[in-house]
């Protein structure tokens, strides 16, 4: 059974730095491409960022130069690094698996979420 374990979410304030993690299990981590995906109060999920099972990576535009994923195949970890945070950030984040080796597939199954909220 697939399963995706985000943690490192919580509060922090505008300017400031949060890590996430997400721990996956039940599927041969290496062999898919990951992403993670936000969802805001009121709002529909969004994709953040994702990567392939190379390691190439991209990031929405609207996080470039501030977010940066990455993953480590040999500890099944997938990583989202948040710099500048802003208020607007405010949301659940969610760890992703993908359908194939590729960044460009349809997602497949995703975690519970962690709660990301940045105070002004």
């Amino acid at each position: 059974q697939v399963q995706l374990v985000e943690s490192g979410g919580g509060l922090v304030q505008a300017g400031g730095s949060l890590r996430l993690s997400c721990a996956a299990s039940g599927f041969t981590f290496r062999n898919y491409a990951m992403s993670w995906t936000r969802q805001a109060p009121g709002k529909r999920r969004e994709w953040v960022a994702r990567i392939n099972v190379g390691g190439r990576w991209d990031v929405e535009e609207t996080f470039k130069g501030r977010f940066t994923i990455s993953r480590d195949n040999d500890k099944r970890t997938l990583s989202l690094e948040m710099n500048n945070l802003r208020p607007e950030d405010t949301a659940v984040y969610y760890c992703t698996k993908l359908s194939t080796t590729s960044y460009y597939s349809e997602e497949d199954t995703r975690g519970q979420g962690t709660q990301v909220t940045v105070s002004a």
